[in-house]
């Protein structure tokens, strides 16, 4: 997973966060290994802001991507941050129960799979 941490750190300095100063960068890998980065870009609304899990996941899904394996999120506080809720639901709604590494900028990293942070997520899938 560090060289996940590393496209997701590399993703982090595309942030647009002028408001939080928070930025944070995210990189999924899909099942045949390809990466797709994503950063949040915030607006100053903040409700149309969008999450680096979501660009990363958005891109992957324009681009024809429908099999996840794993994604790493990288933020600059100390303990690293968690996707919030709506990440976490359509994370599982597109990726299923992947795994996720959440790492800070030091040497913090803490791995999941996504049922132990999501336990009871809404869960329907239409058929396709």
């Amino acid at each position: 997973m560090s060289d996940l941490v590393q496209e997701a750190t590399l993703a982090r300095e595309n942030a647009v966060a002028p408001f939080s100063k928070y930025k944070v960068g995210a990189a999924l890998r899909t099942a045949d290994g390809k990466v797709y980065r994503g950063c949040n870009v915030e607006n100053c609304t903040y409700g149309l802001t969008v999450c680096a899990e979501r660009v990363a996941l958005l891109s992957a899904l324009a681009a024809g991507e429908r099999k996840f394996t794993a994604i790493a999120v990288v933020t600059q506080s100390d303990e690293p941050g968690t996707p919030c809720g709506p990440c976490r639901q359509l994370m599982w709604e597109y990726c299923g129960d992947i795994d996720i590494t959440l790492a800070n900028l030091g040497d913090r990293r803490i791995e999941y799979k996504l049922s132990t942070l999501f336990p009871h997520p809404f869960n329907f899938r239409p058929e396709e």
